[in-house]
């Protein structure tokens, strides 16, 4: 896939504008928003999102067409299960309805420019060592079997223990003030530099977010080996995704099979890898530095048609298990 420099500057930009026309708008008018206000907003980053696929596969064909469907799909279910972290967090450090959409929008520009980091990063070792597939892939197994461990013995009674301790942790790390300053991250008291509550939020998400990179980038370059592509992804899931955690805030608790869902996802991702690291294989150690001649290497078609299977699934399984169950507590 060739990208022009004039594309690249095109997309920064476009994107720059509308996270400045977001801030902009959000630090004159701190407020919660109306349905109405963020169900628009989503429906126009998704819209986006579905119609510069599009555009790809009518310039680039149908092969990247499906390869920006399959990353930013799988990008946006990742999203959704950091949105469940981001609701914990908001909760524990009591932060104001009407100054969440800005704590957000902050943490969405870090995770940003983390994720930008990790992408360049990627894509280097990706063009130096063919082998780093081996390392991507086997990393998102143990990642899938992880989470799904992990899921399967969660504490129903505090399933926030881990966030919990990172909130708990930098409270008594840093110097605070005790109740929000507004939108400030920094006031001074008594000639003592403080932070506020507000800073705590944002390191929180931005910290968060850092560890779900590192989950989410490789399993992305399993999709696709194309920068652009991998870039766009993760720009239009995180980009609607302060509207989205305050349109389905209270579905994210009804999603209980999410994380089995992601660790399929992941599993079938850290797969997919190891088997294209074969079929690409140059290692001396394995088969001589040849090709592996029976490990298939996955069309990006099934990819996307597993994807969105899953997807599927895991949705209509959670809700129907949440209904069951609120219909036996007579909720």
């Amino acid at each position: 896939m060739h990208v022009t420099a004039l594309a690249w500057v095109l997309t920064l930009s476009i994107a720059a504008v509308f996270l400045a026309v977001d801030i902009l708008v959000l630090g004159r008018r701190p407020h919660e928003p109306s349905r109405a206000e963020v169900a628009v907003g989503l429906g126009f980053y998704v819209g986006a999102a579905l119609l510069f696929g599009l555009g790809v596969w009518l310039v680039s064909g149908s092969r990247f067409g499906t390869e920006f469907y399959a990353g930013w799909l799988t990008e946006y279910s990742l999203s959704v299960d950091n949105l469940f972290v981001f609701l914990i967090i908001m909760a524990k450090l009591a932060v104001p309805r009407q100054l969440q959409q800005e704590a957000l929008l902050v943490g969405i520009v870090v995770a940003l420019v983390l994720r930008a980091v990790f992408i360049a990063v990627g894509a280097a070792a990706i063009n130096t060592f063919s082998w780093v597939f081996y390392l991507f892939g086997a990393f998102l197994v143990y990642t899938a079997v992880k989470l799904a461990n992990e899921r399967a013995h969660e504490d129903e009674a505090d399933p926030s223990q881990q966030e919990q301790r990172l909130v708990g942790w930098l409270r008594r790390r840093l110097p605070a003030t005790d109740s929000f300053e507004g939108a400030r991250v920094l006031v001074r008291r008594d000639g003592r530099l403080l932070i506020t509550p507000m800073a705590i939020v944002i390191l929180a998400l931005g910290v968060t977010d850092l560890l779900f990179a590192l989950d989410s980038i490789p399993a992305i370059y399993g999709l696709t080996r194309e920068p652009y592509l991998v870039l766009t992804a993760n720009l239009f899931a995180l980009m609607g995704l302060r509207q989205l955690y305050f349109l389905i805030g209270g579905l994210l608790r009804r999603l209980v099979y999410l994380s089995y869902g992601l660790s399929v996802l992941l599993g079938f991702i850290g797969v997919k890898l190891v088997l294209h690291a074969l079929h690409e294989n140059t290692l001396p150690f394995v088969n001589g530095g040849e090709p592996v001649a029976w490990a298939p290497d996955l069309p990006i078609w099934l990819s996307l048609s597993v994807i969105v299977g899953v997807l599927a699934v895991t949705a209509v399984a959670s809700l129907a298990r949440s209904s069951r169950d609120a219909r036996l507590t007579g909720g």
